[in-house]
């Protein structure tokens, strides 16, 4: 098998709780791209770990137990490609990503997979995780590219 150009992936599903539904602008949209990449990530044996936040252990620069545990578990042999889907953008999604990014792992923002109660968060938030250096994309975008070229079995 050829080199994949993405090293180490592994997808995070940033607090995507039924509860939510009623209050998350494009909910169906973010359901539907998460199960997109499930799918994917089962097919192509990338981990997958869900996370969650509560007010009690909103915090800055510090990572959630969740994200210290995903990452210890992986063993992996450098840096992690992250993948984030979920809610909210300005709060959970922008948390997990400044975690992952300062802990040196490369972080892959799925825009069709991110939303929050007020739609005018999401732009923002993804125009600064991008100023912070995470790659904001769309999920085909990143399975394409992952994938790396149509002679690929998967």
């Amino acid at each position: 098998m050829a080199q994949r150009r993405i090293a180490n992936p592994a997808l995070f599903i940033c607090d995507l709780q039924e509860k939510f539904r009623p209050a998350i602008y494009e909910f169906p949209k973010v359901v539907s791209t998460a199960q997109k990449l499930l799918k994917a990530s089962k097919l192509l044996n990338i981990p997958v770990f869900a996370t969650t936040q509560n007010k009690g252990r909103l915090r800055l620069y510090e990572p959630t137990p969740e994200v210290k545990q995903a990452l210890d578990s992986l063993n992996a042999s450098g840096p992690l490609s992250c993948i984030i889907v979920g809610i909210e953008s300005h709060i959970c999604v922008t948390q997990t990503t400044l975690d992952l990014l300062r802990a040196g792992h490369q972080v892959y923002v799925i825009a069709d997979g991110v939303s929050s109660c007020n739609k005018e968060e999401v732009p923002i938030a993804l125009a600064r995780l991008r100023h912070e250096g995470a790659v904001v994309t769309t999920s085909e975008s990143f399975m394409y590219e992952y994938v790396g070229d149509a002679s690929t079995p998967e």
